[in-house]
């Protein structure tokens, strides 16, 4: 069944609030909330993600009815790729490699930013991409 496309939008400004705050901070706890949202959205699609709820619960309803509708997969694959990113970057920070800490969470970021503000989701393109790869390999 397809989503609403303005739910994972959503979901990606509040993930650009919460990488920035982390990134500013250097504190690693809004990373380690962030890369529970990505796990919880991968194993579960972006509509049991903290934010997909936050967005049915409190923001759909003042909303009028969807009318841009998305397959559910590469969103969820794009929150695949942000816990990747986001892992590698608390990784970074709890092994006292800020670098790796700073480049990985900064990437999550730039990511969703794209996603939040101009709907270019890279994740969503990178499952696209992966999906006409394998079909012309077979």
């Amino acid at each position: 069944m397809d989503i609403d496309a303005r739910g994972p939008r959503f979901g990606a400004a509040v993930t650009t609030v919460v990488l920035a705050v982390a990134l500013i901070t250097l504190n690693p706890w809004p990373l380690a909330w962030q890369t529970l949202a990505f796990a919880l959205g991968t194993v579960g699609g972006v509509g049991r993600s903290p934010y997909g709820w936050a967005f049915r619960v409190a923001v759909r309803p003042r909303l009028g009815p969807p009318t841009v509708f998305e397959a559910p997969q590469p969103p969820r694959f794009a929150q695949a790729v942000g816990l990747a990113f986001a892992g590698a970057g608390l990784l970074g920070f709890a092994l006292g490699a800020d670098w790796l800490g700073l480049a990985a969470t900064g990437a999550a970021l730039a990511a969703a930013f794209l996603n939040a503000a101009f709907g270019y989701c890279l994740g969503c393109e990178m499952y696209l991409l992966v999906r006409r790869v394998k079909v012309r390999a077979e």
